[in-house]
């Protein structure tokens, strides 16, 4: 026959587990707590970042950044604790440790690392052989000028076209050498003239075949800036606008570049009549060229020659195919 409780015994006894009811309430809402704080914490954290179970891969938790990239997890392997892994043409930094049959995972999108990484190695190497170019076509450029002055006039065009093609590659190396040595600027006022005779001397070293008429500012202003940079600035798009007419199926065209004061900035458009703009992500992008002819520095150039002179480059708005140039006056 059970023992039966007196009334103090049963008191005691309901009041223990209240309390142990209070007890177990206490904790789970404190592992609750505690879940939301880590679960806060992982968020917070700049990589996605898992917690998988050993025996089955169950996913134990995640934050929002792993969901995002849950495909990522089948491309993984366990048997290195760091490595480098390319997912849909994305860079990731993976690192793996294991604790209680749990493995952390975290993945770190480094593409813009190591996009750097590449294009400070792309320059080194750009620059090393501009150096090593540099000599010989300076040779041959001297040559051509010598031979210019003394072949018969019939052969002359020939010479010109040589001379053409050295100022061409004349000026690749001198972008990868501003590329890789960085813009620096000696500013003075120049009158656009001057710097307008610039350029036309420029087009015409510069090779085409289609007719080509060109429209320039003609009036007189000062400008305040690095007449080499500035030249480089201007020659770079219209050079950029001839090869787009060349690319066209048209026997002729367009190019205008246009000027007027905007506040405390000179601002110059230029329009071509050329073929579309292809890849406008790529535009300011180092050596990725929309075009064949390119190199991919042109562009890039011509955005840090105008921030160094207070101003801006970029795409014109509307329906004309242009781009605009801001240069502090």
């Amino acid at each position: 026959m059970a023992e039966t409780l007196n009334p103090e015994e049963l008191r005691l006894l309901i009041e223990q587990t209240y309390k142990l009811e209070k007890d177990f309430s206490d904790l789970k809402a404190s592992y609750a707590h505690l879940q939301g704080t880590i679960e806060t914490m992982v968020e917070f954290l700049p990589n996605a970042v898992w917690i998988l179970s050993d025996e089955d891969g169950t996913i134990f938790l995640e934050n929002s950044r792993a969901k995002a990239l849950r495909a990522l997890l089948g491309e993984l392997h366990f048997s290195e604790e760091e490595y480098e892994l390319v997912f849909e043409s994305r860079a990731y930094l993976i690192k793996l440790s294991r604790y209680q049959q749990k493995h952390l995972v975290s993945a770190t999108d480094i593409t813009e690392q190591k996009r750097k990484e590449n294009l400070v190695t792309m320059g080194q190497m750009a620059a090393h052989l501009s150096h090593e170019i540099r000599n010989p076509i300076g040779s041959i450029s001297l040559l051509a000028s010598t031979l210019m002055k003394r072949v018969i006039p019939q052969n002359k065009p020939i010479v010109l076209e040589i001379q053409k093609s050295i100022y061409r590659i004349e000026r690749i190396i001198k972008s990868t050498l501003m590329f890789s040595k960085g813009v620096k600027t000696a500013m003075e006022p120049i009158e656009w003239q001057t710097l307008l005779r610039e350029i036309e001397t420029a087009i015409g070293y510069y090779s085409y075949t289609k007719a080509i008429r060109f429209e320039l500012p003609q009036e007189r202003f000062t400008l305040h800036g690095d007449i080499d940079l500035l030249s480089m600035l201007f020659t770079n798009f219209i050079f950029n606008a001839i090869d787009a007419i060349e690319a066209d199926e048209d026997d002729e065209g367009l190019i205008e570049l246009t000027h007027c004061r905007e506040g405390a900035y000179h601002r110059f458009e230029i329009y071509d009549s050329g073929v579309a703009i292809e890849h406008i992500e790529l535009l300011f992008e180092a050596f990725k060229s929309t075009k064949q002819k390119g190199n991919g520095l042109g562009l890039l150039l011509c955005k840090q020659i105008a921030e160094a002179h207070a101003g801006a480059v970029g795409l014109c708005s509307g329906s004309r195919k242009g781009f605009y140039i801001l240069l502090k006056a």
